[in-house]
This record gives C-alpha cells, structure tokens and sequence, in this order.
C-alpha cells in the first residue's frame, strides 16, 4: 500500500510569498508522489505567535526544509531521502 506524504506550508492569506512558494512547490512535489497541505497561521494563535513574519516556511513534518523562497535543489534532496513507498512499483 502506498504511504502519502504531506508538506506543510505555513502561510498567511495577503501573502505573495506564500503565494508563490506553494504554486512552485505543488507540482514538484505531485513528481515525488508528496502533497501539499498549507495552513494559514493567523488562523492558530499558537502558530501565529511562533512564525509571526518568518513565513512562508516549508516543512515535512516537525522538519524545516525552507522558508520565504522554495529551495528546489533542497525539496529534491529532502525527496530522494524519504521516497513515497509504493505498491504500484515494489522494492525487490
């Protein structure tokens, strides 16, 4: 059975950047078989007092793979580190 993965995009609604990261950020990660979730920290108050102005930030679950601009060539790596297990293609 295949295991989904999910990056989180921390974000603010009125911001570019966050914007711009995710459009970026959604089709790399469809090639590596990720999704992209993004929440909206003004939405957490608890998010909101931690990030504040830092975002956007990419994370993969507690771990930080960017923030404020995508780092594609640190998406790939981060990728081929932890492959989406598949059962369409098994590992011998």
């Amino acid at each position: 059975m295949s295991a989904a993965r999910t990056f989180t995009v921390l974000s603010r609604q009125w911001c570019h950047l966050c914007h711009e990261m995710v459009a970026a950020l959604t089709p790399l990660a469809a090639r590596h078989g990720w999704q992209v979730e993004e929440i909206d920290i003004d939405a957490d108050p608890a998010l909101e007092a931690r990030w504040d102005e830092d975002v956007p930030v990419l994370l993969a679950g507690e771990e930080e793979i960017c923030r404020h601009r995508l780092d594609e060539a640190a998406v790939h790596a981060f990728c081929l580190a932890h492959p989406v297990e598949s059962s369409v293609f098994p590992r011998p």
